[in-house]
């Protein structure tokens, strides 16, 4: 059978989350045309409202939009999953067997989550007092499971390595203790909180208002590890010390587990990553986002390989860039829009209290409202996250506007 025929687009985007949707839109408005998007799925998430789900102070349908929705108005979407990328040839693959050309490339995929990079963990996942809030079918069951829980032990862990919303897992694991000292069973439950980083946050002034929050609730926080395996029908987990190599067995009521994660594999094993990487993420400029040695391809979002977070916010000020330098190669101009690293965590610390950690490439804190205090714990921050910040995302972003 002959494969269809090649089809061109001036700019082609990969993925439909919030990186791809937001330079789109933005291209849009300054009246770039030819715009084609490859995404495979019919459902556009605003993850950060998952955690919140899983603490009990959301619906998950408040997060949950159609992909129709959002793609913007004269933007080609092509509903296929990419395969592979040339980037001599200028040519994506996809799964249908179709080969799409492009004058520039954004690519704007994601990230990976490995439910196999932690033996155990896939099967487990879903039953027997394990669940994730990095899975939207599952963030409802971890509020069920806290909502339920009187005594035992508790667990929240983070693996090794970049992940999305660095914050989450330790955020659930606050909403969860609140909840419990709530209801006056904080006493009755160990609660174990398991970190790969030597600190609880990078940002010096935030980790020490975690210290601070941990403490209140009681939480043991282990550094420098992570669980390494994991029995789902023993109810037990492994949790390896990386500092001294030594591996303990805690059995768990409840088990809140963050997968590893990576680059998708046609991105990971291709031209295009970054060989620093051991997790395959894609090579940029830190500056400009453009690729070194392609520059007709830039990157933004989960996938880019830059040190630092990978959250909405970073794409918030990474798209603008993209926009930016895309607009002067095509008119023969040099990329001279530059990011600065500019990363936002919301650190839900209560039900109704929020630490807003901004920061830079050099970790130094970069405030975006100056005259309040977000390294404190605040109400007000906390009604931004549930009700302000998605009406940003939607209402904002994913026009083109914000």
């Amino acid at each position: 059978m002959t494969p269809p025929a090649p089809a061109h687009h001036q700019i082609l985007i990969v993925g439909g989350g919030t990186a791809g949707i937001t330079v789109a839109a933005r291209l849009r408005r300054a009246g770039v045309r030819d715009i084609a998007l490859l995404e495979p799925s019919e459902t556009h998430w605003y993850q950060p409202l998952w955690t919140l789900v899983g603490g009990g102070q959301a619906p998950l349908r408040a997060a949950l939009r159609t992909e129709a929705e959002v793609i913007p108005p004269g933007v080609r979407w092509l509903r296929e999953r990419a395969t592979a990328v040339d980037p001599v040839a200028h040519t994506i693959t996809t799964a249908s067997g179709r080969t799409l050309t492009y004058g520039r490339l954004v690519l704007a995929p994601g990230l990976q989550l490995d439910w196999d990079g932690i033996p155990g963990l896939a099967t487990a996942l879903g039953h027997g007092g394990v669940s994730s809030n990095y899975r939207p079918d599952l963030a409802p069951h971890t509020w069920e499971l806290i909502r339920r829980m009187r005594r035992g032990t508790a667990v929240f862990t983070m693996p090794s390595g970049p992940v999305k919303c660095g914050g989450a897992p330790q955020k659930i694991a606050y909403l969860a203790a609140d909840h419990w000292r709530k209801r006056g069973v904080l006493g009755a439950i160990r609660t174990v909180l398991v970190l790969p980083e030597p600190a609880m946050f990078k940002v010096p002034v935030f980790s020490r208002a975690l210290e601070e929050t941990a403490r209140r609730y009681g939480i043991e926080v282990r550094l420098r590890s992570e669980m390494t395996a994991l029995d789902g029908a023993a109810r037990e987990a492994v949790i390896t010390d990386h500092a001294t190599g030594a591996a303990e067995t805690i059995r768990y009521d409840l088990l809140h587990a963050v997968p590893p994660q990576r680059a998708p594999e046609w991105l990971a094993g291709g031209p295009l990553a970054d060989p620093d990487s051991p997790y395959g993420y894609v090579k940029a400029d830190r500056e400009t986002l453009q690729h070194p040695d392609f520059p007709e391809v830039f990157t933004l979002g989960d996938v880019a390989s830059l040190p630092t977070s990978k959250t909405g916010a970073a794409i918030r000020k990474q798209a603008p860039v993209v926009v930016a330098n895309l607009l002067s190669g095509l008119r023969d101009r040099p990329a001279t829009a530059r990011y600065d690293g500019y990363t936002s965590c919301p650190l839900v610390t209560a039900r109704h209290k929020m630490l807003l950690a901004e920061f830079d490439y050099d970790l130094r804190p970069a405030p975006s409202i100056p005259f309040l205090d977000t390294t404190r714990e605040r109400t007000d921050m906390w009604f931004l996250k549930r009700y302000g910040l998605p009406q940003l995302y939607f209402k904002g972003m994913l026009k083109g506007l914000a």
